[in-house]
């Protein structure tokens, strides 16, 4: 559990701000990762607050650049750069815990911001709303060609969610789902016309026995009638 840098008490799951000393945490860096402030090249605007964003170095295996915002604590990746800190920072978890992911998003502090569609930093497209994993509970705003927004506590939340097996949980729907469409793709080439195999008990018809090999059928429907 994420405690305030302040007064050291339990931060509300989802939130910034400490309900007991009223001090906004920058938790989602700080003690995580020693961080530097570099003035970046190319001007990135914060899509909450609408002002520069600032370049920090994570130092992540040598140089990791990412913007943060100093308003709202909101931080924008560069593409496959959440997912690296992610795995870089939550290790060695093997196993799923159900339970906790169940509950993880039962307490945690309602959206700080109103549903909606916000700008890309870098483009000032409108990016798209994607559910990150299964159970996170975090919807990250996404842009196809330059990265990922998270708004300021969802990264924490992420990476609770990692130490609880989310990310394994997610992987394991997913193999689940390709394996259910590589046997619906199969199905669909062993039966191209859509015909439907019986399933019910063959039907004696007049010696032929319906559902069966016609051959097959005549023998049985012979010896049906031999014990009449």
């Amino acid at each position: 559990m994420a405690r305030c840098t302040n007064c050291k008490a339990p931060l509300p799951d989802g939130s910034l701000t400490c309900t007991y000393c009223g001090d906004r945490n920058d938790v989602d860096l700080r003690g995580i990762h020693y961080f530097t402030t570099h003035q970046s090249d190319v001007s990135r605007i914060c899509p909450r607050c609408t002002i520069e964003l600032k370049t920090i170095d994570l130092k992540l295996h040598g140089a990791f650049l990412i913007e943060r915002c100093e308003e709202c604590m909101g931080l924008f990746f560069d593409p496959t750069e959440l997912e690296a800190l992610l795995d870089a920072t939550v290790t060695n978890v093997y196993q799923i815990d159900r339970v906790g992911l169940d509950s993880i998003n039962l307490h945690r502090e309602p959206d700080q911001y109103p549903v909606s569609y916000i700008k890309c930093p870098v483009c000032s497209q409108l990016m798209n709303r994607v559910n990150y994993g299964v159970k996170s509970g975090v919807i990250i705003d996404r842009c196809k060609n330059h990265g990922v927004w998270l708004d300021g506590g969802e990264l924490r939340h992420l990476m609770e969610w990692m130490k609880m097996g989310g990310k394994l949980l997610d992987q394991d729907r997913k193999e689940q789902l390709k394996m259910e469409e590589l046997k619906k793709l199969e199905e669909q080439r062993r039966n191209p016309q859509g015909y439907q195999v019986p399933t019910t008990a063959p039907v004696n018809n007049g010696g032929i026995i319906s559902g069966l090999d016609p051959d097959i059928g005549s023998v049985i429907g012979l010896i049906a009638s031999l014990l009449d």
